[in-house]
C-alpha cells in the first residue's frame, strides 16, 4: 500500500512545509556512497589532527622527539600535545554525534546539547562535584558521574517544560533551553563567588571550555564512554529515520517511540556529561557540523551520524589548534573559537528555518 508523505505545518506561518518523506530518502544510500563519504573524512580528519599534533605555540622537532626519548621535545609531544588532541578528537565527535541525535528525536534543527542547556547542567553538576568533594581520593571519578547525572536531569527538565498539551514544540524548546542556560550559568558564577580562588579557574574552564592538559586516563575514559555511546546511537539510526517522519507514522512502522526517546536521552545525556567533566561548556559542534553533513550528504542518519562524528572531531581539533596559535604564546578558550563560529550560523540556520516548520 503506497503511504501518502506526511506534512508538517509551520509553527510560525501556518504553511504546510514539503513532505518530510520526499526529504528523508531523496538520496538512496550505497556501500560505494557511505565508503567515498566517511573515507573521505576520515582523510579530513587524519591530517587535521597530525597537523594539530605537530604544530603549538611551542616550536617541537618531530624528528628528536620521536627519536629521542629524553629530549624536551618529546617531552611536548607525548605529554601534552598527543593527549590534548586525542581529547579534542573524541569531544568533538561527541558533541557532533549527541547534535545528530537529538535533532532527529525533537525534529528540530536547531536542538543541541549546549542550546538546549544539558552541556550547562553538566558543568553545573561537575563544579559542584569539584567544589564539594575535593578531598575525595576518586575524584576523577566523581566528577564525571556528578556531570552525567546533572546532564540527565537538565534534559528530563528541559524536555518535560517543552512539551505543551503533550507534544514538543520546536520554539519552546529553544526558549526552555535558553533559560535553562542562564540558570546553570548564574548558579555556577554564584559557586564561585563563594569559593576561594583555588576553584576560580576550573570554574573558568567549565564555563569557556578548554582542552587544557588531560591526562591519558581521562582520554581513556571518555573514548570507552564515547565508543558504547556511539554504538548505541548508532543501533538506532533506522529509528532516527523513522521518527524524522513524526511519531504517529514512527510508530504505524513499528518503532516504540517512548523507548526509543528514553534510549537516545539517557545515552546522549551520558556522552555529554563525560565530554563536559573534561572539556567544559563547548556550544555549537552540535549545530554546525550536522546541519553542514545534512546538506552535503543527506539526512539518512545511518551515513549521517558516523560522518557527523567524523565531522565533529576534525571540526573541535581545528578550533583547538586556532586557540592554542592565534595569539601564541597565550591561549584563547577552545569554547570561545566554536561560539564565534556557530553564533553567525545559528542566526542563518535560524532565519532560513523561520518561514517554514523547525523540522527535520
Amino acid at each position: 500500500m503506497n503511504r501518502v508523505a506526511p506534512r508538517f505545518e509551520s509553527a510560525t506561518t501556518g504553511v504546510a512545509a514539503p513532505p518530510v518523506e520526499a526529504v528523508q530518502f531523496r538520496a538512496h544510500l550505497t556501500r560505494t556512497r557511505m565508503v567515498a563519504a566517511l573515507g573521505g573524512l576520515s582523510a579530513v580528519t587524519v591530517i587535521i589532527a597530525g597537523i594539530a599534533i605537530t604544530c603549538g605555540s611551542m616550536h617541537i622537532d618531530l624528528a628528536r622527539a620521536l627519536t629521542d626519548a629524553a629530549s624536551p621535545d618529546r617531552a611536548i609531544l607525548v605529554g601534552v600535545r598527543v593527549p590534548r588532541v586525542l581529547i579534542g578528537l573524541i569531544v568533538g565527535g561527541i558533541l557532533a554525534a549527541v547534535g545528530v541525535a537529538l535533532q532527529a528525536l525533537v525534529r528540530n534543527p536547531l536542538a543541541e546539547g549546549g542550546i538546549l542547556g544539558i552541556s550547562g547542567g553538566g558543568a553545573l553538576g561537575a563544579v559542584a562535584a569539584t567544589v564539594l568533594f575535593a578531598h575525595v581520593a576518586a575524584i576523577d571519578l566523581v566528577v564525571p558521574v556528578a556531570a552525567f547525572a546533572a546532564s540527565l536531569a537538565a534534559t528530563a527538565a528541559v524536555y518535560r517544560l517543552a512539551q505543551v498539551e503533550g507534544r514538543l514544540e520546536p520554539f519552546t524548546l529553544l526558549l526552555v533551553g535558553v533559560i535553562f542556560n542562564s540558570i546553570w550559568a548564574a548558579a555556577i558564577m554564584l559557586v564561585n563567588s563563594v569559593v576561594n580562588f583555588f576553584f576560580t579557574h576550573s570554574i573558568i574552564f567549565w564555563l569557556m571550555g578548554s582542552f587544557e592538559a588531560p591526562t591519558y586516563r581521562e582520554v581513556g575514559l571518555v573514548a570507552i564512554v564515547g565508543v558504547a555511546g556511539f554504538t548505541v546511537l548508532l543501533g538506532q539510526a533506522h529509528e532516527m529515520n523513522l521518527l524524522s517522519l513524526g511519531d504517529d507514522d514512527a510508530h504505524e512502522l513499528g518503532v516504540d517511540v517512548t523507548f526509543v526517546r528514553r534510549l537516545i536521552f539517557v545515552t546522549t545525556s551520558i556522552m555529554i556529561g563525560a565530554a563536559v567533566s573534561v572539556s567544559g561548556i563547548i556550544t555549537f559542534v552540535g549545530l554546525i557540523v550536522p546541519h553542514v553533513l545534512r546538506s552535503l550528504l543527506g539526512p539518512d542518519h545511518r551515513l549521517l551520524l558516523p560522518a557527523s562524528i567524523l565531522g565533529g572531531a576534525a571540526f573541535t581539533a581545528a578550533a583547538d589548534l586556532i586557540a592554542r596559535v592565534v595569539i601564541a604564546p597565550a591561549e584563547l578558550p577552545v569554547g570561545a573559537i566554536t561560539a564565534l563560529c556557530g553564533g553567525p550560523f545559528f542566526i542563518w540556520v535560524l532565519r532560513r528555518h523561520g518561514r517554514r516548520a523547525l523540522a527535520l
